[in-house]
C-alpha cells in the first residue's frame, strides 16, 4: 500500500483534465508523454526532466511505474492517439505540404531547351 500512496503523491487523474488521463499531479504532462519521450524517442529520466524542469525525477519514474502497473489501458490511449493523428492529419493536409507539392510539380514541368 505504500507503494501506492508514493505513485499517488506524483500522478493523478482529474476528470476533464488532460481526458481525464492520468497525468503527472499539478502538471499536464501526460504519463503516455513520458512514456513516449522514454521508451520511443529513447530519453533517459534525467534528460526528460532536463527537457521539462518543472517536474521532478520522482515525478518521472512514477510515472514510468504507474504505466508499468497499467500497461495495457496506457498502451492503448497511445494507440488511439496516434490513430486519432493519423485521422486528423488525412483530413487537413499541411498547407505548407500542398505548396511545396504544387511547386515542385510547376518545376518539373518546365522545359528548358
Amino acid at each position: 500500500m505504500a507503494i501506492q500512496t508514493v505513485i499517488s503523491e506524483h500522478i493523478e487523474i482529474t476528470p476533464g483534465v488532460c481526458g481525464g488521463k492520468p497525468r503527472i499531479a499539478g502538471h499536464r504532462i501526460k504519463v503516455q508523454d513520458v512514456v513516449i519521450w522514454h521508451e520511443r524517442m529513447g530519453m533517459s529520466p534525467d534528460e526528460i526532466v532536463y527537457h521539462y524542469p518543472s517536474i521532478t525525477l520522482a515525478d518521472v519514474y512514477a510515472a514510468l511505474a504507474y504505466y508499468h502497473d497499467h500497461i495495457q489501458e496506457i498502451r492503448q490511449q497511445i494507440d488511439e492517439g496516434e490513430a486519432f493523428a493519423r485521422e486528423l492529419q488525412a483530413k487537413t493536409p499541411s498547407i505548407l505540404q500542398q505548396k511545396l507539392r504544387n511547386r515542385n510539380v510547376t518545376n518539373d514541368s518546365i522545359s528548358f531547351g
